[in-house]
């Protein structure tokens, strides 16, 4: 087997193939969700909770348990935000891009430090807490849980934490053995910040005609 590929790949030969097709599946409408995301579009939510859905099963069934919480965290607030994103504030009007707001700002630190206590405490109930990994998985879960509220709530600053929480992840996965997943965190973080960027031309234009 070419080296290269081995390196990058090897580890798939110990999983089912139902499962390696799975995870691309998931991947493809992962990206679906992002770019839909970038878009502004509302099928960010439909496209998200189907690579959720799939993402759940999969990590319950490596044990994974901080990946398999970030993802069931996305699909409930995919419902959430599928309801805000289509909320009229008026007759013609649905809930526009803006800026997070200070007590946005209050609320999103309370969900950061929230996220890091209860994902310490499942990983401790379930002796997970055993290596450098658990405390990377615990950092990244609770970045992605506010990077997710303030997406829901369609504030600019979410392509941040996502950006963040992408170039965390690249490695991460990798070293977990999931390649597909890595190279899917890494063009999560080139969208992510062409999203930050239409998002900010968005407000900007906004302001304008205001």
């Amino acid at each position: 087997m070419n080296p290269i590929f081995e390196f990058f790949f090897g580890q798939y030969s110990e999983y089912e193939t139902i499962d390696v097709l799975l995870e691309v599946i998931a991947i493809i409408f992962g990206f679906l969700s992002v770019w839909y995301s970038k878009q502004n579009k509302v099928l960010v939510f439909p496209t998200g909770m189907i690579s959720t859905i799939i993402f759940v099963y999969l990590l319950f069934k490596w044990e994974l348990l901080g990946d398999m919480m970030i993802n069931g965290y996305y699909f409930i607030m995919s419902v959430y935000g599928w309801y805000i994103w289509t909320r009229k504030i008026d007759e013609t009007h649905v809930t526009p891009i803006s800026r997070t707001t200070i007590e946005e700002k209050k609320i999103s630190i309370l969900i950061f430090l929230g996220t890091l206590l209860f994902v310490f405490l499942v990983y401790k109930t379930f002796d997970k807490w055993t290596s450098w990994v658990a405390y990377i998985d615990t950092l990244t879960t609770a970045i992605f849980f506010v990077g997710m509220w303030l997406m829901a709530r369609r504030k600019l600053e979410n392509w941040i934490f996502w950006i963040i929480g992408d170039l965390i992840s690249i490695p991460l996965y990798f070293y977990k053995g999931f390649t597909f997943t890595s190279f899917q965190y890494l063009g999560f973080t080139f969208i992510a910040i062409f999203g930050y960027l239409a998002w900010k031309k968005s407000i900007n234009s906004n302001q304008q005609t205001v």
